[in-house]
């Protein structure tokens, strides 16, 4: 479910007489995604999708995510452009929520990538690595060592209602990953989230990367280690895919050779990467929001993850 917020037609005709866009001709939620309202939109000119912003961002940030994605598409690569009205807008209010009318792009999320899609989202991270490297704009890592120690002493005392033994491998690994942290490596803007769900495909070729809303500066490498945990495993976080890993480690580094540092921190940059998504997830478990907008998700894959990491190191 990830329509939170209606938008009746009447509404967004009235939204899309700001742009030129053509009149409206249809409009549909869509069911993917976890924290925003989406919606298809179509008129006598295109498609679109109109977001609405939701839930877990800070709308400070937005200026920061649309000018991005502006910038990465400037540079030819495969990001929806938030669309401007005619006053040069992109930032809107629609039923009473921040919004943006963004490009539609063509393709369908995969569930079971294989591994030539696995190569084709490695080059892909590699490029969008390189088409920021001139990107004036940073943002914060709020979901980094920092955020995994607090997450730890929040809600570290009721891990092991998830799992036994959780209390224990995540008070070690938070302890012993943020203690480790690497400082020196190349740094930039990384999506810091480009799982599956997030890159559109046509059979192997890479149409669209979407869904900013985590981006931030920080270690390229690790955004490598996220792509990693998200690609390289089966969906239950078990034995991973050799062939997967292999294939988006030769994607990426046919666009952006890693140096002999990164190569030799991915084990622990793995351990971060699952950390980060083992803990989002266990906080929403143990205690989802009140305003329920948040899908739950099981953290133990990402513990078993984190448990393979762990052993690499």
């Amino acid at each position: 479910m990830a329509v939170y917020t209606e938008v009746p037609a009447e509404a967004l005709e009235a939204f899309l007489a700001r742009y030129d866009t053509g009149a409206l001709v249809s409009a549909k939620g869509i069911a993917e995604g976890v924290s925003n309202s989406n919606f298809l939109v179509e008129t006598t000119t295109a498609r679109y999708i109109l977001t609405l912003y939701e839930h877990r961002i800070d709308l400070a940030d937005l200026p920061w995510f649309i000018a991005l994605m502006e910038h990465l598409a400037d540079r030819g690569q495969p990001v929806p452009r938030p669309i401007r009205d005619r006053s040069g807008q992109a930032l809107q209010q629609v039923s009473g929520k921040a919004a943006c009318l963004i490009q539609y792009l063509p393709g369908v999320s995969v569930s079971q990538p294989t591994a030539a899609q696995a190569r084709a989202a490695g080059a892909a991270l590699a490029g969008l690595h390189l088409a920021c490297a001139d990107f004036a704009g940073a943002r914060a890592n709020t979901l980094g060592p920092a955020q995994w120690v607090a997450a730890a002493a929040e809600i570290g005392g009721r891990l092991d209602e998830i799992e036994p033994g959780l209390r224990q491998l995540v008070r070690d690994r938070v302890a012993a990953v943020s203690a480790q942290w690497p400082r020196h490596l190349a740094h930039g803007v990384i999506h810091a989230d480009l799982f599956p769900d997030n890159v559109l495909m046509l059979g192997p070729e890479v149409t669209g990367l979407i869904d900013f809303y985590f981006a931030c500066t920080d270690i390229l490498a690790y955004d490598l280690a996220v792509l990693h945990a998200a690609w390289a495993f089966p969906r239950d976080g078990s034995a991973p895919l050799p062939a997967h890993a292999a294939a988006l480690f030769e994607g990426y580094e046919a666009v952006r050779p890693l140096s002999a540092e990164e190569r030799a921190a991915l084990p622990l940059l793995g351990q971060g990467a699952a950390l980060r998504f083992l803990l989002s997830r266990a906080q929403d478990w143990l205690a989802p929001p009140s305003d329920a907008l948040v899908q739950r998700k099981d953290p133990r894959p990402f513990a078993r993850r984190l448990e393979h990491y762990a052993r690499q190191a």
